[in-house]
């Protein structure tokens, strides 16, 4: 691959490779989650990152006391902020600044799937010809990553937005992270982020895993979601499609990209789990997998 350095892969260097994106991954909460968040709490890393989802219909401040709770429990809250439910950059600097106030140090920019804009700023690029991120304090910011195209986008048209986003976030001296959607195969993925690092981006690129939940709402969600060609190396499995009372768990994706972050020092940064079976179950996965 372009833009990459190969380095030698032993066994053990994989293993220990799986064992560190493990221990360093993100996870994915939202407002229905939060009864479980006291109990999940004693599985996670002080500083690991959180990211908070903000549902439809939740307000602003729901998601900023999330995050204040979040932080309070010395973890790292990155708050969802869909750019189209924004009415305006005034709008914009006072979530951030309240955001800030309550502990968080990162927000997650995202268009949203809102078929129109509220006010003036329909995408993430838009907020970001300002300097909104810097003047409320903020030194870090993530984007959503789409290695598998997005169903209402041309795939041309998300790589160049993606890079363009990346340029300005460094331009006004961010510190960036790509989290992607869930995959069910490497290989879309490493593509993805090697035309970045080919294009020059250098970015954190994280994977998004769809942690441990049953076959047949994973099968549902992926396709809501947009997943990909990815999607059938989770149904050519017969382990998993012997019953749709199954369960997923992304151990074996977890090694596949261990192998490749072997392979191709420097392709990529991390992982990050969807929470889709429950945050307390995805946290306790996490915590048996890497003690």
């Amino acid at each position: 691959m372009p833009g990459v350095q190969p380095a030698l892969a032993l066994a053990p260097e994989i293993a220990g490779c799986a064992l560190r994106l493990v221990q360093d991954a993100s996870l994915e909460i939202s407002s229905l989650e939060m009864g479980e968040f006291a109990e999940a709490r004693d599985f996670l890393r002080r500083g690991q990152r959180i990211y908070v989802s903000h549902l439809p219909r939740q307000t602003w401040d729901q998601t900023i006391d999330i995050c204040a709770r979040i932080a309070s429990a010395g973890l790292d809250p990155i708050p969802h902020i869909p750019v189209r439910l924004l009415g305006d950059e005034a709008e914009f600097r006072a979530i951030l600044g309240a955001a800030f106030e309550a502990g968080v140090r990162e927000p997650l920019l995202l268009a949203g799937d809102y078929a129109k804009p509220r006010g003036k700023l329909g995408d993430v690029l838009a907020t970001l010809q300002g300097d909104a991120l810097p003047a409320c304090g903020f030194t870090r910011v993530s984007f959503a990553g789409h290695p598998e195209g997005h169903p209402a986008v041309a795939a041309r048209v998300i790589q160049q937005a993606q890079i363009d986003k990346w340029r300005r976030a460094s331009e006004l001296g961010l510190q960036t992270t790509f989290v992607t959607q869930f995959f069910f195969a490497a290989r879309p993925f490493t593509q993805w982020a090697c035309e970045l690092r080919s294009a020059g981006v250098r970015a954190r690129l994280v994977a998004g895993l769809a942690g441990p939940t049953g076959i047949t709402k994973l099968l549902r969600l992926a396709r809501r979601c947009g997943v990909g060609p990815s999607l059938r190396a989770l149904t050519s499995r017969p382990s998993a499609m012997l019953s749709l009372l199954a369960d997923h768990d992304p151990d074996a994706l977890v090694r596949e990209l261990a192998l490749e972050g072997q392979r191709y020092t420097g392709l990529f940064d991390g992982i990050h789990l969807f929470s889709l079976g429950g945050f307390l179950r995805t946290a306790s996965w996490l915590r048996s997998y890497a003690p």
